[in-house]
């Protein structure tokens, strides 16, 4: 697989548009789940392949898997009362099978005992009920016969395999994706193993492209950090995983995490508190990223009660707070321990997360004064402004909310015009 210059400029022009990206971005919040045949050992997807579970067992594990209980509109629902605006499942992850009815490889949901298409029902749940439906696919397989790494964990049980053939395969499997199912977005993974390289990554995103030139594609086609845009790197977006994204305002990104540990369900695995939940949506808008949130559903296809709940209870904070987190930008001060901004129009949101005493100092807007500061849905803050010391924010008492608290001040000005601010 050989791309050309010419090839190169192609995928230039036919790179996702800013329109399109900017309505990603506004979006802020979505849903991704980890789901397949090993949520019935409730260890790791895929990377317990070889590992806690043998691999003939693992691999024989879609035989049982029957998650009856398994309701689109349910999971879909969940996100939405959330507060999330686009959800992301693993049609495939690296132990190669399929959650949708593919043509191409038997190792998909046809021939477990479940028989349905989940992929197709959650496209159509998700269209039903108002949110982007987005697609998970790994650009490798441990599974197929013809990708050379079949081991991670022992180099002694890889084959020579045929990636010619793989990516033939590959993109006859997107194509049944993304006419069938029209995903508003691709998620690739997988890309750091050596039979991967950039030019296959180029060549999957100029005919994504020439299938749906609107699709929006993250930046694991190609190679390089998933953090920064290199000379490697294919796709639209960056992808920090299990960490906030550091403040970014050039380059668009998405921090994946996971509202446990696991990716895929583990029983009594350890739930994040609702603080820390709203204060990494908080962290991640106010760095001008976007927040993909994991969800492991449980094997009979159930997403796990108390995990319901907690996306819930964000749900409810969002339906208070939702302004400062939708269609905002980050900045213009970096996120901190204490607090963190977002911004939109003339309006600074103002997170406050906890405080050491009654005044809560901000470093000096270059050249605009602040109007007036008010709680979001509250009473009127005082403060004070000085073009060398900064702004000073007085406090009460007793914030008014225990998790993320929400001061507008509002400028002469548009916030979104302003330089970044050394905290």
């Amino acid at each position: 697989c050989i791309v050309t210059v010419d090839a190169q400029k192609q995928i230039a022009d036919i790179k996702t548009s800013k329109t399109v990206l900017d309505d990603f971005m506004d979006k802020r919040f979505g849903m991704f789940i980890h789901f397949g045949p090993v949520s019935l050992r409730g260890t790791e997807i895929s990377w317990s392949r070889n590992k806690e579970v043998p691999r003939e067992e693992y691999d024989n594990l879609y035989k049982e898997f029957n998650p009856v209980l398994f309701n689109a509109d349910a999971w879909v629902k969940a996100a939405k009362d959330a507060g999330m605006k686009y959800l992301t499942i693993t049609s495939k992850h690296h132990d190669g099978f399929c959650l949708w009815p593919t043509a191409f490889s038997d190792y998909n949901i046809m021939n477990s005992q479940f028989k349905r298409d989940i992929v197709g029902e959650l496209a159509k749940a998700c269209k039903k009920q108002g949110v982007a439906f987005c697609i998970y696919f790994t650009v490798l397989d441990w599974h197929d016969s013809d990708y050379p790494v079949h081991n991670p964990y022992d180099s002694t049980q890889n084959v020579i395999g045929d990636m010619s053939r793989f990516e033939a395969r590959m993109k006859n499997e997107l194509k049944e994706i993304i006419t069938r199912y029209k995903p508003y977005m691709l998620w690739f993974d997988g890309n750091w193993e050596k039979p991967w390289v950039q030019e296959y990554g180029k060549d999957i995103y100029r005919y994504i492209k020439s299938l749906d030139k609107d699709v929006i594609i993250n930046n694991r086609l190609g190679k390089g950090e998933n953090t920064a845009f290199s000379a490697g790197s294919v796709g639209d977006y960056l992808t920090p995983e299990q960490n906030v994204g550091e403040l970014n305002m050039k380059d668009p990104w998405e921090s994946c995490i996971t509202i446990c540990n696991q990716w895929a369900w583990k029983p009594n695995d350890t739930l994040k508190t609702l603080k820390e939940c709203i204060q990494t949506l908080v962290k991640t808008a106010a760095g001008n990223g976007n927040l993909l949130f994991n969800v492991g559903p449980m094997m009979d296809g159930r997403m796990e009660a108390r995990q319901v709940v907690r996306l819930k209870e964000i749900g409810n904070w969002l339906a208070k707070y939702g302004t400062s987190i939708y269609g905002t930008k980050g900045g213009p001060y970096i996120p901190n321990k204490l607090y963190a901004t977002t911004r939109k129009g003339n309006r600074i949101y103002l997170h406050v997360f906890e405080k050491n005493n009654n005044k809560l100092a901000l470093p000096s807007l270059p050249n605009i004064k602040v109007k007036k500061a008010y709680f979001m849905n509250g009473n009127t803050v005082s403060f004070t402004q000085d073009n060398s010391s900064g702004i000073e924010i007085n406090l009460p008492d007793v914030l008014p909310d225990a998790v993320s608290n929400v001061i507008v001040l509002e400028l002469e000005k548009n916030a979104e015009e302003l330089p970044i601010v050394n905290n």
